[in-house]
């Protein structure tokens, strides 16, 4: 179909749209040319429409020129079906931030380059600069520079507001990331696949969501030979559109070359030579051109893509439109209804191609997902949500990225859809949302449930999502669980899907209630991922458009010696912890409400309890401040809407996990009595350090793995080392009370070893706060009592009688009901650790180890 003739391109996710189609820039670049008398770098007609009807053979949709083109060569391309990046040509190569001039001078020709071409439909985007030097940046610094490309941007946009604008950037300043441009545009010459397919997977993690063109590649002929131009720049392109480019770029269409003042003789990047006539790489890339951008995948596999609904009805029709029109050959759609309320039934029924399964009750997420999964037919399996709408090269992508790979499943980003609210997008900008989290550029620890797909039979042989996630957490068990099977995850820059964001702040905070809710019953089943507090620990980096952190530090860039590396990477510091614990439940819980409570019985430190809550809400303020938010959506109320939230979640989600677990019902410790540790009730011996005789040799690592699997199938929740514990395992016996166990091995004589056994029980966190908070609770009602008395609150120098004194102070006898409360909670951590004394003996005998009091024996 043939665009409208006055249709804009726009952007759209990872890619352009224009007319309602996709766009997909396959370009190569022209000129500059050999300038006539008055030195116009565009001067025949006639010649240039010749050289346009030959890039039009080639297949090609986009010219980059480096010089600004008089109207007539806008109107002419657009005549041809062409369209134009437009690099303005200024004086990059100075020092420009130190000179007032250099700076006016350089804002005024791009602000004059976007009035000369102002809303000409044949213009793609405006390159406000082109490979800035590294050591010009090095010298100005890349955060003023950064500052300088924006205000460029912008110069641009007051001339034409819907003007796409972008600038060349190249991997010796690859650290360079302003806001404003709306793709990013890289020149990239490297003629080793794989490093080159690698540092595609680089860039499409640095560009996040933005899309991604290469602006420049070629091969020189005169060096490298035609035949070998051909066969670089065929793997290039392939490997370029698989890899999720929006667009490429070859260098150049013609060997004529102008630069410097004189014609370039010494380098042939052409697809035709001077005369125009081709070389072999025109035929080359003429044909990859007629496939791009979807080549051919490896295979097809049949995909059944599982949407599971429950009072989905808003945004499902939405929904099963967009997956009714993916560019995949095989696959089928399933909608599980999991017993909606609203007008799900009757949406569904309009779809005749959806497979409709529907559940009388709801019966939560995860059971929903398994419902999918046994229903399936396909070899894969793909997840997106009712809130979601694909892309329609989502399948592409996805399916494409996990066959080519060893990976098991595979995610996308999830985007905040065009037609959302501002409430929508200030939700997206505050924290909590569905995120991926990376170990690598391709390899993901987490995708998020709106986007993944795996092979049936790994689903199957892990059995399946566990039906106990309702509302959330499916996604992050099941990574989880593939992940301790050995298997390893992917993720597909280009796979994405729309995500539609809670639209008010009531049905934001109800979904980060049970984002904690999950996180309750993921930490009882892999509390190895949670720290002490009960929050999540990941190894690798969260991707999100929120603010995890404070930025305290800006990222840091390897420059080389002397900032000569051809390749200076940016490295990205992870931000400042003080925001996820200065924001925290138990940071208000533990130090801002007990210093308030304290200030009950000593007023001065009322004013340390004020510093902690302001403390929390300039985090809150400061994070508000140093987000992005989108240019087209962001209101005077969104950033004290996102700070708001910023405190807002962190409590919500925080009381909705440790709710779950206070609410959550240990199997009593009496259940898990056997005969030998009933035979250590009355026992008196030190059980603190255990020795084991082993006659035979022993294992140590059989031994832990085995007593692992055993606390397992006994349902002892446990934790064992990830390799940063100064313990072997810790053992949660019940709510009250926790355990560590540390062995180690001695060797003897005789070929005899020792297992030595350590044991320390504790308290558990939430008996520590119980006891805490009980015991502030008594010290405010001390305070309010003293107060109202008309007493100081401490005056142990008092001359009252002292009966009187006692009738007064009496409210500190109070505290003497702590003593109960410590004396049941050291009971309940003596049962446990009893119990896996117990436990332990019964391991040691699986072995043939006997128990012995004595540490050595004589040989």
């Amino acid at each position: 179909m043939t665009p409208h003739p006055r249709a804009r391109v726009t952007v759209d996710g990872k890619f352009f749209r224009l007319d309602g189609r996709k766009f997909h820039p396959k370009g190569v670049t022209y000129g500059p040319l050999t300038p006539d008398s008055l030195g116009n770098h565009f001067t025949n007609r006639e010649i240039t429409a010749r050289d346009f009807l030959q890039i039009c053979s080639l297949g090609a949709n986009l010219i980059r020129v480096y010089h600004v083109p008089p109207r007539w060569f806008l109107d002419l391309a657009l005549e041809h079906g062409l369209r134009l990046l437009v690099d303005v040509p200024w004086n990059r190569n100075l020092c420009f931030l130190d000179s007032v001039e250099s700076r006016e001078t350089a804002l005024q020709t791009v602000r004059k380059a976007a009035r000369d071409c102002a809303a000409h439909p044949a213009l793609f985007a405006l390159s406000v600069v082109n490979e800035i030097p590294a050591d010009v940046v090095r010298w100005s610094g890349s955060a003023n520079v950064e500052n300088f490309i924006n205000r460029l941007v912008q110069a641009s946009k007051s001339e034409d507001a819907e003007l796409l604008c972008t600038f060349g950037n190249f991997p010796t300043t690859e650290f360079l990331r302003p806001d404003s441009i709306d793709f990013h545009c890289y020149n990239l010459y490297l003629h080793e696949r794989q490093p080159f397919e690698n540092y595609l997977a680089r860039l499409q993690m640095l560009t996040e969501t933005k899309p991604l063109i290469l602006g420049e590649f070629g091969v020189d002929t005169l060096r490298e030979g035609e035949s070998t131009q051909a066969e670089i720049l065929t793997w290039k392109i392939e490997s370029a559109f698989r890899g999720g480019c929006a667009g490429v770029v070859v260098y150049s269409f013609t060997d004529e070359w102008w630069n410097s003042g004189r014609q370039i003789l010494d380098w042939a990047f052409g697809l035709t030579r001077f005369d125009r006539s081709p070389k072999a790489s025109f035929d080359a890339v003429r044909d990859c051109y007629k496939v791009a951008p979807w080549f051919p995948l490896p295979s097809t596999p049949l995909v059944s893509v599982v949407v599971a609904s429950y009072n989905g009805a808003a945004t499902l029709k939405s929904c099963l439109q967009s997956l009714e029109n993916l560019n995949y050959s095989d696959y089928e759609v399933l909608l599980i209804d999991d017993g909606s309320t609203d007008a799900t039934p009757s949406i569904a029924a309009t779809f005749p191609r959806v497979r409709t399964l529907r559940h009388v009750v709801n019966k939560g997420l995860g059971f929903a997902r398994n419902t999918g999964i046994e229903a399936a037919t396909g070899e894969i399996v793909a997840f997106t949500d009712s809130d979601c709408r694909a892309d329609e090269d989502w399948l592409y992508y996805l399916v494409g990225d996990l066959l080519r790979s060893r990976f098991t499943g595979i995610g996308g980003h999830n985007f905040l859809p065009p037609d959302d609210s501002p409430t929508a997008a200030a939700v997206m900008m505050s924290p909590g949302g569905p995120a991926h989290v990376m170990l690598t550029d391709r390899v993901a620890e987490h995708i998020p449930g709106c986007n993944m797909a795996f092979y049936r039979w790994a689903l199957q042989e892990i059995g399946g999502f566990n039906p106990i996630y309702r509302r959330a957490g499916d996604d992050v068990d099941i990574c989880w669980r593939l992940q301790q099977h050995g298997y390893r995850i992917g993720f597909s820059p280009a796979g994405f899907v729309w995500h539609y964001r809670r639209n008010s702040l009531t049905a934001y905070l109800r979904q980060q209630s049970g984002y904690g809710e999950a996180e309750a019953l993921l930490e009882q089943r892999h509390p190895e991922n949670f720290n002490r507090f009960g929050g999540s620990m990941w190894q690798g980096r969260i991707y999100t458009s929120a603010r995890i952190g404070v930025e305290t530090r800006r990222p840091v860039i390897y420059h080389g010696m002397f900032g000569s590396a051809p390749f200076q990477s940016i490295y990205t510091r992870d931000t400042s912890l003080t925001l996820i614990i200065g924001t925290s439940l138990e940071f208000h819980v533990l130090v801002t409400t007990p210093i308030l409570v304290i200030s009950a019985v000593v007023p001065f430190v009322w004013t340390l309890g004020l510093v902690s809550l302001l403390f929390s809400l300039t985090l809150c303020i400061t994070a508000a401040c140093q987000t992005k938010l989108p240019r087209n959506r962001c209101r005077f109320w969104s950033r004290p809407m996102v700070a708001f939230l910023f405190f807002l979640q962190p409590i919500v989600r925080g009381w909705a996990r440790h709710r779950g677990n206070l609410l959550d019902r240990q199997r009593p410790l009496s259940t898990r009595e056997t005969l030998n540790s009933l035979s250590l009730v009355d026992r008196e011996e030190a059980l603190q350090v255990l020795l084991y005789w082993a006659e035979k040799g022993l294992d140590r690592m059989r031994f832990l793995q085995r007593m692992l699997a055993r606390l397992d199938a006994l349902g002892w929740q446990n934790k064992p080392d990830a390799g940063w514990s100064p313990f072997d395992v810790e053992i949660y016996g019940s709510r009250w009370a926790r355990l560590q166990v540390l062995t180690a091995v001695e060797y003897h004589e005789g070929n005899r070893q020792m297992l030595r056994c350590r044991i320390r029980s504790q308290w558990s966190s939430f008996a520590l706060v119980i006891f805490a908070s009980i015991g502030g609770g008594e010290l405010l009602f001390i305070g309010v009592v003293s107060r109202l008395q008309g007493l100081a609150p401490i005056d142990p120098f008092s001359t009252l009688p002292t009966v009187s004194r006692f009738l007064h102070h009496w409210p500190w006898l109070i505290l003497l009901s702590l003593w109960p409360l410590a004396w049941k909670l050291n009971h309940a951590q003596r049962e446990l650790h009893r119990l896996v004394v117990a436990f332990l003996d019964d391991c040691a005998k699986e072995f043939s180890l006997v128990r012995t009091s004595k540490p050595t024996i004589d040989g």
